[in-house]
């Protein structure tokens, strides 16, 4: 007698192909749950609305039979069994980028996302042309740029939140890796009718003397100038701070208005100088800076990162002048280790 095929055994292939399925948007919504400690962040981030991701990770929760968020007082955190899954979730999703990267470099395909962060100085002056270049070139290439100040940019890349980070401070955690991209300058600015507008250099105890804007707690700039004054022997506490102010674009509008002095990059104010609003100084001694791209040590490296490392690279020997991305070098150390 001829035995027929059982119908089960489709059926039951079917559903064990399912369950990964079902499983991986599970562990999809959980990963970015966790990683922003928010239902509402994840939602926003996932195009999901909130009942559909507590719904999600309900499921999973019931799944692995134990509670991954405690959730008091309106905030989450991860129980240990949560912690737990999300790091394996955390490798589960860089192999399946591995894997993805690998299929690509077989065809010579260079597409994919990349998602970059950089601080407030780099994003607005120095990387829309360098980026933009490269989009012409890769057209494939989605490139998404999260803007934050030096602090945020690394915070970022220890989480796992970017790719690749570009600052404009050192950075000291040694699991990350750092390539000096350029040097920067940074100037003096006043208006043009201040008494140090004029100076052809100007001492560091000099800017003691004026109201002095300053940028925020947390910014490459800030820290940069903190550590000229020290290396000096001098302190920021001894300047006359009148205002601390986000961004490149507020320092200008307050020294142009007259409110005080400021020291930034020098690639920030070519328009302003251009046109006469502000004139730049340098400073005595000089003060300058790396801009750097920095990105996890042990992290798999995607192909549409590399080339654009590579393209980062041959554009500065195309564009070896102001706010060109230079001397970057291809295995530079951490800078604690400098």
């Amino acid at each position: 007698m001829v035995r027929r095929p059982s119908a089960a055994g489709p059926r039951m292939a079917a559903r064990a192909l399912i369950g990964p399925v079902m499983a991986d948007r599970r562990l999809q919504v959980f990963y970015t749950v966790a990683r922003l400690l928010s239902f509402t962040k994840a939602a926003e981030t996932l195009h999901m609305t909130q009942p559909a991701v507590t719904f999600q990770i309900r499921q999973l929760e019931e799944q692995f039979d134990t509670r991954l968020f405690d959730r008091s007082h309106n905030r989450i955190s991860l129980t240990e069994a949560g912690k737990r899954v999300y790091d394996y979730s955390a490798r589960i999703f860089d192999l399946y980028q591995e894997m993805e990267h690998a299929v690509r470099d077989m065809t010579g395909q260079v597409s994919g996302a990349l998602l970059i962060g950089a601080s407030t100085t780099i994003a607005e002056y120095v990387l829309p042309a360098l980026l933009g270049d490269f989009k012409a070139q890769y057209p494939e290439v989605n490139i998404h740029l999260k803007v934050s100040n030096t602090e945020g940019i690394v915070s970022m890349v220890e989480n796992n939140v970017i790719d690749l980070g570009v600052v404009e401070a050192p950075v000291a955690n040694k699991n990350l890796m750092v390539e000096v991209c350029r040097m920067d300058e940074l100037v003096l600015i006043a208006a043009p009718g201040h008494s140090l507008a004029h100076h052809h250099q100007v001492r560091l105890e000099q800017l003691m003397e004026h109201p002095f804007i300053y940028r925020e707690e947390g910014s490459g700039t800030r820290d940069v100038i903190r550590e000229h004054l020290a290396a000096c022997g001098l302190s920021d506490e001894e300047l006359n701070v009148c205002m601390e102010l986000g961004s490149p674009e507020s320092v200008k509008g307050a020294v142009e208005a007259g409110m005080g002095i400021a020291v930034v990059s020098r690639a920030t104010i070519a328009k302003e100088l251009e046109l006469g609003t502000l004139l730049a100084v340098s400073l005595d001694p000089p003060l300058t800076r790396p801009f750097s791209f920095v990105h996890q040590r042990q992290k798999f490296r995607a192909r549409v990162m590399e080339e654009l490392l590579a393209f980062a690279r041959n554009y500065c020997q195309r564009n070896a002048g102001p706010g060109a991305l230079c001397e970057l070098s291809e295995a530079a150390a951490p800078a604690a280790e400098r």
